[in-house]
């Protein structure tokens, strides 16, 4: 008698459901993580940890106060509005159109203050702008 010899076939991995499984823990996962919410945050501005310019072009700093006054090169401004500021950028900048403005707000003044300024340099034609920041404690 003759006897037929079974032939072994070669073991196979089944892929399916091991995705199916990573698939679930996915889900799982993206479900119950949770978000931060970004406007929740408490944060301070300004600081910053970046190298100061050697050279510096003409330029007109704009400082805010904590109480909303500005000073143009260190000069004060009467009146808080974006005109009377406006005319002050193009007086400081002496028709030069490439002076730089640089914006330099306490950090507890308030935001339209800082916007006013920006409004006023438009208005002025001054479009290079800058914000001037402090060297956080740690790092210098």
């Amino acid at each position: 008698m003759r006897f037929r010899r079974h032939r072994t076939e070669d073991p196979e991995i089944n892929l399916i459901p091991f995705i199916d499984v990573l698939l679930v823990v996915l889900i799982f996962l993206m479900l119950t993580t949770t978000y931060s919410k970004y406007a929740e945050l408490q944060i301070t501005l300004p600081t910053a940890d970046a190298e100061r310019l050697r050279e510096r072009p003409s330029e007109v700093i704009v400082n805010v106060t904590a109480d909303g006054r500005y000073l143009v090169n260190r000069k004060p401004v009467e009146g808080r509005s974006v005109d009377i500021l406006a005319l002050e950028l193009v007086a400081a900048a002496a028709g030069r159109t490439d002076a730089v403005v640089i914006v330099s707000a306490d950090a507890t003044s308030a935001h339209q203050s800082v916007i006013n300024v920006l409004d006023a340099a438009r208005r002025a034609g001054l479009a290079r702008l800058t914000f001037a920041a402090q060297v956080p404690e740690g790092s210098r």
